[in-house]
């Protein structure tokens, strides 16, 4: 593909709707994507610059204002190359530099884990969103042309882009309104996530398709004949189910695709919604309206601005179908949504243009209000989800206003929807003139009406947060109690994380201090720590998360410091090595003498358990000073042995330490009063025995573990030779773990 051909192509899209539109600055952006990107190629194999070329080149089939294009051209720069957002605000202003800025993934924080850090970059795109809604627009097409090009993806990758873009950038086009591109992704999402059951469907659709085209093809000629007699000009196509609609039916519902029979809908374009009821009238006198299944999405428009009127009809032969009529400005708005209202419109001042718009994306700015104080990323995101994929009822007001809430919603997400101080002094409500409970599923058509209590101490109660549906009532409460409740959430949140501490065994001041907290404070947006206990004290957030965090952070600071520890011991020893000191030698508690250092912590290590006779070597840990290993211990062969943190030792003549204990194995043919004999040789030899653990193989094999206390190796080989003498007995050997 030449993507000099396709940048051609772009410049005249644009210029095909916009005449007067200048492509100077698209001109410069293109070179720069085009050099910046140089040598870089996508897993097909192509230039990776066709890429942005084809995502403007889809902005502006949207007919998307030129900031938008240029924000598409430039949008992988900043993300893939060294040019910054300042040298893209210097180049093409604040405009382009905030719409590339909302697309750009965050550079890779530190504290975050892979995890945490895609859940950022979403919430960074869904608040760019909230202050210009191009953004996501943007982001929408990128996603919709690297679905397009999934196939040069291994499998690992085509799942797991699939998975995302089905459940976030789907339920998103559907709230923008951006049917096609919807569609479109659903359709590809299945084919990756599901491809047993994509080909199988295509394979069935293929074989019933010019039946269904024929069936519909009648009802259309019907129907033009009878718009003409009414003097009605109109648009009329047969529209297929995409797929995936067809695969969820089936799935939903359980039938077989001979069973569903609405494959196919009509759709009916006319010039005014005068004529879009008239059309309605004329096409329920031609065909048999099914009960129920007619929706006036006129009169009453979904949250996404989409408008049509829905209606399904027993068709010839008595098979159903469905109709939409809609006007030509609501198609538009169906088939992109939102982005209809970007196009270039002739006289419309950017000031009146975002007043439209502001009325008709309040719903956006709804969703980033309730969803702000949601501090964890990972939270925000799935609460986000959640609000994409809610279906909507439409109830009333007692006034008739109209308001949309969430599938499921109560009276409490009525009350909340109207204002908070409504929502915080209700006690009861009325449905349809009839008082309900307070958790009563609201209905579509439902009149509603909130009782309200002026009453002192009335106010929420904790048990909402399980009723409510809607993100914005949850919201509003958590602030309430957070607002309310913030002195005694506080004390509640000191408390819990005191009596974690006591389970962990770490202590205050341990882990509360400034360096660690301050950066979980940053991550999580709190301004202080009283914050976040009030956050915890409410319960939003898990105190075991908290000090999880602050124990991560103070093993790291730990480490540092042991690390710092072992360098001065090095840097010691070299000191001593330069001034060819002469060393007092003084053996440690437990009679160790390490050459070169006369002060420093040394430990025997447990893994091998030395005792004086044994041949030892020391190892200059990171923290814990000096290790003693026996030289025969198989843990010394995996230490760096070639570098310097090896260090001599061996022990001292006498020691402040009386005894050592020491870990023996015997393995022996099993029988019975062995392990008797074995305690009565310890005893008789005058030996301390301070565990033993006993244990039968399948092949009636004894393994003994004994921990034994002895004064230096003279006493261990003698109770080793006496055991060994014992009848029945195949090996006895020192442990090492």
């Amino acid at each position: 593909m030449n993507y000099n051909e396709e940048y051609d192509k772009l410049k005249a899209k644009i210029l095909a709707h916009a005449p007067d539109a200048k492509t100077d600055l698209l001109d410069k952006a293109f070179h720069l994507a085009d050099s910046m990107h140089k040598g870089q190629l996508r897993k097909s194999g192509e230039p990776f610059v066709i890429h942005p070329v084809a995502v403007s080149i889809m902005l502006a089939d949207m007919e998307m204002d030129m900031s938008s294009i240029i924000a598409g051209m430039l949008h992988d720069v900043v993300e893939d190359t060294a040019v910054t957002i300042e040298e893209i605000r210097e180049m093409f202003g604040d405009e382009i530099a905030l719409l590339v800025d909302g697309v750009t993934k965050l550079k890779r924080i530190q504290t975050y884990t892979k995890e945490e850090q895609h859940a950022e970059n979403l919430r960074k795109m869904f608040l760019s969103m909230a202050s210009d809604i191009r953004v996501v627009l943007i982001k929408l097409v990128d996603r919709l042309h690297n679905m397009r090009t999934l196939q040069y993806m291994n499998t690992d990758a085509q799942v797991s882009k699939a998975r995302e873009t089905i459940e976030i950038y789907t339920p998103l086009a559907h709230r923008l309104g951006m049917t096609k591109i919807k569609w479109e992704l659903e359709d590809l999402c299945f084919k990756y996530l599901e491809p047993d059951a994509y080909e199988s469907l295509i394979k069935q659709i293929d074989q019933n398709r010019e039946q269904k085209e024929e069936y519909i093809s009648k009802v259309l000629d019907s129907l033009k004949g009878k718009l003409a007699d009414a003097g009605i000009n109109a648009f009329l196509d047969g529209r297929p189910k995409h797929l995936y609609s067809v695969h969820k039916k089936m799935v939903t519902q359980n039938k077989t695709l001979n069973q569903i029979y609405d494959l196919m809908a009509i759709r009916v374009i006319v010039d005014t919604v005068q004529e879009c009821y008239t059309v309605l009238g004329i096409i329920h006198e031609m065909y048999t309206p099914v009960p129920g299944r007619f929706k006036d999405y006129i009169a009453m428009p979904k949250a996404n601005l989409y408008q049509s009127l829905h209606t399904t009809l027993i068709g010839p032969d008595g098979h159903p179908f469905e109709a939409q009529i809609r006007t030509w400005d609501m198609h538009k708005t169906a088939e992109i949504g939102i982005a209809a209202h970007w196009k270039y419109k002739e006289g419309v001042s950017e000031k009146e243009r975002n007043s439209e718009l502001d009325s008709k994306l309040a719903w956006v700015h709804n969703l980033f209000d309730n969803q702000k104080e949601l501090e964890d990323p990972n939270e925000f995101v799935e609460t986000f989800k959640m609000d994409l994929f809610t279906d909507e009822v439409f109830v009333f007001t007692p006034k008739g206003d109209v308001k949309s809430l969430p599938k499921g919603s109560t009276p409490i997400d009525f009350a909340y929807s109207i204002h908070s101080a409504i929502g915080n002094k209700m006690v009861g409500a009325k449905v349809n003139g009839e008082i309900k409970p307070l958790n009563y599923k609201l209905m579509t058509g439902d009149f509603v009406e909130v009782i309200t209590s002026q009453a002192p101490g009335k106010g929420p109660n904790r048990d909402w947060l399980s009723i409510v549906k809607s993100s914005e009532a949850k919201s509003k409460i958590r602030q309430y109690f957070k607002k309310e409740h913030r002195e005694s959430n506080i004390e509640r949140g000191k408390e819990m994380i005191n009596r974690e501490l006591k389970r962990i065994n770490y202590t205050y001041s341990q882990l509360f201090k400034d360096e660690f907290v301050d950066p979980i404070l940053q991550k999580y947006r709190f301004h202080t720590l009283d914050d976040m206990l009030n956050v915890i004290g409410f319960g939003e957030m898990s105190e075991r998360k908290l000090l999880n965090l602050l124990v991560e952070e103070y093993k790291k600071s730990q480490s540092q410091s042991d690390e710092k520890a072992a360098e001065e011991i090095l840097s010691k020893l070299e000191v001593k090595k330069d001034k060819k000191e002469k060393i007092k030698e003084r053996h440690s508690d437990n009679g160790i003498i390490v050459k070169g250092i006369d002060n420093c912590l040394v430990r025997l290590s447990r893994c091998c358990n030395p005792v004086p006779g044994d041949s030892i070597v020391g190892y200059i840990t990171r923290g814990r000073g000096v290790s003693v290993h026996r030289t025969d211990c198989p843990n010394v062969a995996s230490m760096e042995v070639s570098s310097d943190r090896m260090i001599d030792v061996r022990w001292a003549d006498t020691s402040a330490k009386s005894s050592y204990v020491v870990d023996i194995c015997v393995t022996a043919i099993d029988r019975s009063r062995l392990l008797l004999q074995i305690a009565n040789l310890i005893a008789d030899s005058k030996l301390n025995m301070k565990a033993i653990n006993a244990r039968t193989t399948r092949d009636k094999y004894a393994i003994i573990d004994l921990s034994i206390e002895i004064n230096d190796r003279s006493e261990l080989d003698r109770l080793v030779n006496k055991i060994s003498m014992l009848d029945d007995i195949v090996d006895v050997s020192r442990t090492v773990k």
